[in-house]
């Protein structure tokens, strides 16, 4: 990375940010002036201290130095960052970090809640949807309120291939569940074994319906006549419960290859035949502008969707469509007219989601005073007082 030597320049903290011995991670005492109120690019191969200066430096710093200004019980509950290794460091802004890491694997989350687009929507259906389905909560997929009951706010729902899972020539004590939590001398089918509801030793074909059932898919049971293994204090809960609560209603943060090689041969997914992927339930889906819910209008690419809104008359809620517009308008400036809002946010690339933490942070009523941005194999800079 080539540096300016900041030394000898005036100093000027309306119009520099400097860096004086710069050493965080690979930096080697670098100096170095960055201009506000410009855009300034850190370029440099792989290793030579891009993000170390852009990143490590100055955007910690800046954030650390906010948090100090909290009261200490605040503070305390903010994450805490140590003080950049660095001589001197003076001109500092406010800072957002816009970096390219895609966005996390949560199901729940769209185009339309990362873009802070979908609480918008909801509140105009909430004021102008007829029949109105309640308050803006109701349209929310991510709200009991507002999801499908069957998908619970997915538009999916998975199935687990019961064919597939047990192995019923075999006994539980064999490891008659195909699935690595419920291999044999793991604490799962330890609880299994144990549980008395069933004869262990027997193949599973062999077994009573009744008890085969409970042992499959029981919830919160408290057991009459369990081993002494079994622990005390426990409830039992079917095989099936467990694998739902663990693998299916969220998102594991860690699935060893054992793991996801068993998910995807045992479970089965489909698109939600009761709200048809749209995530909502019939009283929000129900609710229509012009004809059309607010599942019509997060499935229409942003492109069209933003001459729909420009086309409503409500006098009424003319802020809030002004809003959406120029929302839609962002999206759009920044190449993303042919996203539709109900795409899962974690399909999108990292340029895409990189996008639209673009535009959630340039729609925020927060002037944005300064903003470090990956862009390719470099660190972007902006700086703006507006």
């Amino acid at each position: 990375m080539t540096t300016t030597a900041a030394t000898d320049e005036p100093q000027d903290r309306e119009q520099w940010i400097r860096i004086e011995g710069a050493r965080t991670n690979n930096l080697r005492d670098v100096s170095v002036r960055v201009p506000k109120h410009r855009i300034t690019v850190f370029t440099g191969v792989s290793g030579s201290g891009k993000s170390s200066l852009a990143f490590g430096t100055i955007a910690t710093e800046a954030q650390r130095l906010v948090s100090d200004t909290y009261p200490l019980f605040v503070r305390n509950r903010l994450p805490h960052g140590r003080a950049a290794d660095v001589d001197r460091l003076d001109g500092l802004m406010f800072t957002t970090i816009v970096d390219q890491r895609p966005f996390t694997g949560n199901a729940r989350s769209t185009v339309g809640t990362a873009s802070d687009i979908a609480p918008l929507l909801r509140l105009l259906f909430s004021r102008i949807g007829s029949p109105v389905a309640g308050f803006s909560p109701a349209y929310s997929f991510n709200d009991p309120g507002g999801m499908c009951p069957r998908c619970e706010g997915l538009g999916v729902v998975d199935d687990i291939d019961l064919d597939l899972l047990l192995d019923r020539r075999r006994s539980l004590r064999e490891g008659a569940i195909r699935f690595p939590t419920f291999a044999p001398g793991t604490y799962r089918w330890k609880r299994m074994v144990h549980s008395g509801l069933v004869d262990p030793d027997q193949p599973l074909a062999a077994l009573p319906a009744a008890g085969l059932d409970t042992l499959l898919h029981a919830e919160g049971l408290r057991l009459s006549d369990p081993d002494p293994e079994y622990p005390k204090a426990g409830r039992f809960d079917g095989v099936v419960p467990r694998l739902r609560t663990s693998y299916l209603r969220k998102t594991p943060s860690r699935l060893t290859d054992e793991e996801k090689t068993a998910l995807d041969r045992v479970v089965t997914r489909s698109t939600c035949p009761e709200c048809g992927g749209t995530r909502l339930n019939a009283t929000a889906r129900a609710s229509l502008i012009d004809g059309r819910s607010i599942a019509d209008w997060t499935a229409t690419p942003i492109g069209e969707l933003r001459r729909i809104v420009a086309a409503l008359r409500f006098p009424s809620v003319a802020p809030l469509v002004r809003t959406i517009r120029e929302r839609l308008d962002a999206m759009k400036s920044v190449g993303l007219g042919y996203l539709s809002l109900d795409r899962a946010s974690n399909t999108l690339s990292g340029g895409e989601a990189q996008r639209v933490k673009i535009v959630r942070h340039l729609g925020s009523a927060l002037s944005l005073i300064f903003n470090l941005c990956a862009v390719g194999e470099g660190w972007l800079t902006a700086s703006s007082s507006v």
